[in-house]
């Protein structure tokens, strides 16, 4: 009998084990090229971020009490800056910075100025970083967090004490984080912080609000082993609060955040500043705010599950997005997240899985540096902070001051309050031109709520005028539109206009001791309110013997002062609709060399460019328009008007359609649709 055989069955093959997970790999150390590459890029985009046009008109008022401060080396604590309330007792929380910031302007001017700005902001995001570091962020996420927050922050980089207090709020987180991951901090340099900024700022209770922070975390259970007593923070606590009353005007000094909380924040004149308004939230969409407010809290979440709850980090995360609600606090609630986002951000990464090739330092060097750049361009492209080294004077009345000077008027100004910063630097230390009111706000609350109440009600105008007795008056042109003040001044017989440029309108009494001068320099035509303004040159367009009358008053404002764009956009308009092309293309152009920012007036060039047959210069101010204005209503239409006038009729009605999308009202865009899908056949 065969024997049969079983078939021998190949051995099985053990399933492949799966590859360890690599380690993840170990810091960039911080003197490795790969970091310090980074850390360039990140802080040339710190300084891009900030390095736009200085438009701000508190920094006069500073810089004037600065210069006070060094030419009578004094504190100022009387009110010498406006006439009303001249000699009265005054308290100046701002010396330190004032004091600070003037030899800046002194030596270097306008450089001066941006370098200030530099270099706070700087110091306070060096500041920030480190105090991440400190906490045990030492990889390369936290440079492209650094960049975000200093984009967020950007909005408040103005020439005022705040940039002080960012600096000083990011040393004391540094300080108190140092101390709370075991190093050893001397109390004094606290105590430092909060004396300097209570000499500074009056945003100084920040300072008691992170220590309180940090002193009521280190009471809760449960205690961690090693960590630092209680009774040290208790103690500078107190020290600081005592050297604080130690300033030029003591207690009140220090009282000032609790009175406009209780009082002033309650006045009209207040309710009015923006900065003080609710934080408009959709302009923020580009510059990573809206973001980070979700972002830190979900961090802070997540890090509790892996490590346990952080509680200085939840209370920050509470206190600093309720301060956010106000625009004037985006800035520091940016630096507060930027520690904690950059420390829980840098966690999270340590444990993603990274490709072989991503494992180098000079690899994550060069990505983070892509990243911070990534993230800044949307940002750092926006029209109204494009990069600029320029001052701005749009909300500074030189071309009215000169007139002052010119023809040595003295006496009893009023001006709106925003101009009062300029108008003290310009003429201070001479009390018979020093403004009416500052940018404080100077005077008593019933000063205060009389100049809100005639600037909505001109029929008080009278009774203030007789009360305050003015001799001239300085009034913005900015926000004239719809100002019911102008119209009222532009009927009273009492005043007469002798000034007017982009900026500011001058007005003299009639009669008394510039009568000479109403007499030989009034307006007698051209009015101060833009919508009269407008129904006059539809008068003049169809009337000639009224065009020549208004040209000349139009030109002699070109001619009284530098900023004089709006008069010059008006003479251009009346020559293009009177069919002098050139004339009005170069008066266009001059405007913008005037006032680069003005809205419209390259897409009217354009325009010109377009009925001349040149579509490619039409397309390039089309396109400048778009720059500066974004997608607006009506840029779809011309670049759909250049195409057609190229024979791209396909691409002329796809701009039509997105034209249409966006304005389904505009009949231009509907009638070039038609005609257009006609030659096309359709």
């Amino acid at each position: 009998m065969k024997e049969q055989r079983r078939p021998v069955k190949s051995p099985r093959r053990s399933a492949p084990e799966p590859a360890a997970a690599l380690p993840p790999p170990p810091p960039v150390p911080l003197r490795h090229p790969a970091m310090l590459l980074a850390m360039l890029v990140t802080a040339v985009l710190v300084v891009l971020a900030v390095t736009f046009e200085i438009l701000d008109p508190d920094q006069w008022q500073h810089l004037t009490v600065g210069r006070f401060i060094w030419e009578q080396h004094r504190f100022p604590t009387i009110q010498l800056w406006t006439w009303p309330t001249y000699g009265s007792r005054d308290v100046d929380y701002a010396w330190g910075f004032e004091a600070l910031v003037w030899p800046f302007w002194k030596l270097g001017g306008l450089l001066g100025l941006y370098l200030w700005r530099w270099l706070t902001t700087l110091a306070a995001f060096a500041f920030a970083w480190a105090a991440a570091r400190r906490m045990g962020a030492r990889g390369l996420v936290p440079l492209v967090v650094i960049v975000v927050a200093a984009l967020i922050a950007r909005g408040r980089s103005w020439i005022r004490p705040e940039t002080v207090a960012a600096v000083l709020l990011a040393a004391e987180l540094w300080l108190l984080e140092a101390r709370r991951h075991g190093g050893r901090v001397p109390p004094a340099w606290l105590v430092l912080i909060a004396w300097v900024w209570a000499n500074t700022h009056i945003s100084y209770y920040l300072f008691f609000a992170v220590l309180g922070i940090h002193l009521l975390a280190s009471h809760l259970p449960p205690r961690r082993a090693g960590a630092p007593p209680a009774r040290t923070l208790w103690l500078t606590g107190l020290a600081a609060a005592a050297i604080s009353f130690v300033n030029p005007s003591g207690w009140r000094t220090l009282w000032q955040p609790f009175e406009f909380w209780l009082v002033w924040r309650h006045e009209p004149i207040y309710r009015g500043i923006a900065e003080l308004l609710p934080t408009a939230f959709h302009q923020h969409l580009r510059d990573g705010l809206v973001v980070v407010l979700v972002l830190w809290p979900l961090l802070a979440l997540l890090r509790a599950r892996r490590h346990g709850l952080d509680r200085v980090e939840l209370m920050m995360c509470l206190v600093f997005s309720l301060l956010v609600r106000v625009e004037r606090f985006v800035s520091v609630y940016a630096l507060a997240a930027a520690v904690y986002v950059a420390r829980d951000l840098d966690e999270w990464a340590r444990t993603a899985r990274l490709p072989a090739w991503g494992r180098s330092a000079w690899a994550r060097g060069l990505l983070a540096a892509t990243a911070c750049v990534a993230v800044a361009l949307p940002e750092l492209r926006r029209p109204d902070l494009t990069i600029h080294f320029r001052l701005n004077t749009e909300q500074a009345p030189i071309g009215a001051c000169e007139f002052i000077e010119r023809h040595d008027l003295h006496g009893r100004m009023f001006n709106q309050f925003d101009y009062g910063g300029y108008l003290c630097f310009r003429f201070w230390p001479r009390r018979d031109r020093l403004p009416f009111m500052g940018i404080h706000q100077e005077g008593t609350r019933e000063l205060r709520a009389e100049y809100v109440a005639v600037q909505e009600d001109p029929r008080r105008w009278p009774d203030f005028d007789r009360r305050y007795r003015f001799d001239y008056l300085v009034v913005g042109r900015l926000a004239a539109s719809g100002w019911p003040l102008l119209s009222r001044l532009d009927r009273d017989t009492t005043w007469a206009r002798v000034f007017g440029d982009d900026v500011a309108y001058l007005f003299v009494r009639r009669h008394g001791r510039y009568a000479r001068l109403a007499a030989d320099s009034a307006y007698t035509l051209l009015p101060s309110n833009p919508d009269a303004l407008a129904a006059l040159c539809n008068r003049a367009s169809s009337d000639t013997a009224l065009a020549p009358l208004l040209e000349r008053e139009l030109r002699r404002e070109v001619a009284g002062s530098r900023d004089h764009a709006q008069a010059l956009g008006v003479l251009a308009t009346a020559a293009a609709n009177a069919g002098r092309v050139e004339e009005a293309q170069r008066e266009y152009e001059e405007v913008l060399t005037i006032a680069p920012a003005t809205g419209g007036t390259r897409e009217i060039l354009g325009m010109i460019a377009l009925s001349q047959g040149r579509p490619d210069d039409a397309l390039r101010w089309f396109e400048a328009e778009r720059r500066l204005r974004g997608n607006d209503k009506g840029l779809a239409l011309r670049r759909g008007q250049v195409a057609e006038a190229r024979g791209d009729l396909e691409r002329a009605r796809s701009l039509y359609e997105q034209e249409l999308r966006r304005d389904p009202a505009s009949r231009e865009a509907r009638s070039a649709l038609r005609a257009v899908s006609r030659r096309l056949g359709r």
